[in-house]
């Protein structure tokens, strides 16, 4: 599912306009993008959880050549599913 096909699912299920649904969809992603970002965590209950995630320096290798190179930290956004999530994908 793309995200057209997001809004209209979200429109039909909230009796509202595509245009309404795609502005609410973006407003809801940019503002969580911005959030964690920000470095703040976003927790959307029974959904999962947003947040930005230190990645420490590492060695690894260069594809082309084989040569050992040094990868730098990083901060790397990450998601955890919920409670919910979780038992509504594999229900036990």
């Amino acid at each position: 599912m793309n995200k057209g096909e997001l809004v209209d699912a979200v429109a039909e299920k909230a009796s509202v306009t595509k245009k309404q649904a795609d502005a609410v969809l973006s407003a809801a992603i940019e503002t969580i993008v911005d959030a964690v970002s920000s470095g703040d965590k976003v927790t959307l209950v029974g959904f999962g959880s947003f947040e930005s995630r230190e990645r420490k320096a590492r060695e690894g290798r260069n594809p082309k050549t084989g040569d050992k190179m040094e990868i730098p930290a990083t901060r790397v956004p990450a998601f955890s599913a919920g409670k919910l999530f979780k038992e509504k994908v594999a229900p036990e």
